[in-house]
Parts: C-alpha cells; structure tokens; sequence
C-alpha cells in the first residue's frame, strides 16, 4: 500500500452497507399517513447523500399543494425507530470488513463521514465490529452545512490532524463534498466491492 495518505474516510450508507433501500422504506411508511408518495425512483434520484432535515423540503415538493416541512419532519423520530428495528435485524455489511479495517488502521486513521444521524450508525458500526477502528465518526448532527458542502470533512480532517486523506464515497453530492475540503474521492457503485476497489487504489492502481 502506497503512503500517499495519512487517513481514509468512508461515508456510510452506499459504501459499507447499502441501507438506502431501507431508508426509503422507512420514510415511506412514516410520511405516507401525511400523503407523501415516497417511491424508491424518487428517493435515489433525489435523498441519496442528503440530510435527513434537508429531505423534508424534498418530500414536501411531492404533495400538491406541496406540505409543510415541518410537519413533516415530526415524523422523523419514527422514521428512526422503523430503521434502527429493521437494521438491527439484517444490518447488510460485506463479509470481512471488520478484518478489512483492522488491517487498514495499521497503517491509516479511520473516520466515518455520514450525512446520517448518529444513533442511526453507531450502532451498526459497533454490530459490524467496525467502531474499534474508527478514529473519529461525523454524523449529521455535527455540521450545519452537509454534503456536497466541504464541512463534514473538513471536519473529520480537523478532528484527526490530518491533510492528506482519500475519501470513499458513493453519491455526487459526497464526491463534491470530498473535493471540495482537497481530498482525493473514491467513487463506489457497489458496497461488495468496496474492499477490493479501495485495495487495488492504496496499491497505487486507479
């Protein structure tokens, strides 16, 4: 593995695990009572990457005439419980990557950058033996700006003292967002790959 950087960081959901799905299903089931026709076509074109407040001006734009954002967003707590039962049963990590980023943090810190709320990662990261490896986790509550904005890794680089690190990312507005604080980003279309796609870079393949 080369020296090029002193840390990687990796977003959440599309590169450890793919709970977008999941994601949608549960916004579906919370918001639908208000009228809200949450579809997966809409979600990824549109929520993949962002907040979880942000969305709330997303789905209000589905409703004619179009809701109010924050009604909307006093679904939010149960929108969370239906996603921490649901991961908590079937949480879709690739096997071996607890070993993956015991072998990484040898030679790299290790930071967790996710536009998601903490209670909704922590635990998964912790189930999937990944948490004693992490040097620091950024969830959406510790940023005001979210991604593409450069803060959440401007951030996690403050955090852990760093200047040079390589972020793996999975959607446009994390590849801006990477960019964007001065990192190289690695794009991500398949969390099973991801081990193997951040490998063959750290070896100095592109």
């Amino acid at each position: 593995m080369t020296g090029d950087f002193e840390a990687i960081l990796f977003d959440f959901d599309g590169v450890l695990l793919d709970s977008e799905p999941v994601h949608c299903e549960c916004w579906k089931e919370a918001l639908g009572p208000l009228g809200v026709p949450v579809t997966w076509e809409f979600y990824s074109a549109n929520c993949v990457g962002a907040a979880d407040r942000d969305m709330m001006q997303i789905f209000a734009r589905l409703c004619d005439p179009p809701a109010d954002p924050a009604k909307l967003w006093e679904q939010h707590p149960r929108k969370k419980q239906l996603f921490q039962e649901r991961m908590a049963v079937a949480p879709a990590f690739a096997p071996g990557v607890a070993e993956f980023f015991r072998e990484l943090a040898q030679s790299y810190r290790l930071g967790v950058v996710s536009s998601s709320a903490s209670a909704e990662i922590e635990p998964l990261l912790e189930a999937a033996g990944i948490r004693p490896h992490l040097s620091t986790v950024v969830s959406g509550g510790d940023v005001k700006r979210h991604k593409p904005a450069p803060d959440p890794y401007l951030l996690a680089a403050a955090r852990l003292g760093i200047r040079r690190a390589l972020v793996v990312e999975d959607s446009p507005a994390g590849m801006e967002s990477a960019r964007a604080a001065g990192f190289e980003a690695l794009r991500i279309a398949d969390p099973a790959r991801m081990m193997d796609c951040v490998r063959r870079r750290l070896d100095g393949v592109r």
